[in-house]
């Protein structure tokens, strides 16, 4: 069975589907290529050759990393180790199947991380934080933990920087094809 992405108008949006790359400033794209190959499982793809400029193009989990190589610090603004980690600061997050495995590579390989810990109504939700050999944050979780629900599925509605009680709303057309997707991928792996 095959699901087509429908566009929602009524959303306001622009006509998006999913993401495709992000594209990060380095000093070196060797250095960087073997980290994202190496710590993040990442393939380096060909990209086009009519660019002359330094890089490479990643991809793994849906998503593209294209890299571009600029060693002067003076050209941009990210900050090499030992920069404090911080997770509220910006990152890239990845899902993964077992944070206890990612923190014990992360310490094999003797980089420097920090963990956090998310709780919602009994639901936890670990997160790793690390750099990159540039000082991007990277964030390892297992965020699928948490059910993602629209603000309007809740039972609160945000009012001048607090939160009052309303009664629960129907789900609309996005919850509707979020339960509808997620249900299809739990079909496609249990077959």
């Amino acid at each position: 069975m095959t699901m087509e992405i429908e566009e929602v108008s009524s959303c306001g949006g622009l006509p998006l589907l999913s993401l495709n790359h992000v594209s990060l400033l380095c000093r070196s794209v060797w250095t960087s290529v073997r980290f994202y190959e190496d710590v993040l499982g990442f393939v380096a793809i060909k990209r086009p050759s009519s660019f002359n400029f330094n890089g490479a193009w990643l991809y793994n989990y849906g998503i593209g990393i294209h890299l571009i190589e600029n060693p002067s610090l003076d050209d941009f603004d990210t900050i090499v180790e030992p920069r404090t980690i911080n997770p509220k600061d910006n990152h890239m997050s990845f899902q993964c199947t077992d944070v206890g495995l990612v923190k014990r590579t992360l310490q094999e390989m003797g980089m420097r991380y920090v963990t956090a810990l998310v709780e919602e109504d009994g639901i936890k939700v670990d997160q790793v934080f690390f750099h990159d050999p540039d000082g991007y944050m990277i964030e390892i979780c297992n965020c699928d933990n948490l059910p993602v629900l629209p603000i309007s599925s809740c039972s609160f509605k945000p009012r001048a920087r607090s939160f009052k009680k309303a009664a629960p709303t129907k789900c609309g057309f996005m919850e509707n094809m979020m339960m509808e997707s997620l249900s299809m991928d739990i079909l496609n792996i249990s077959f």
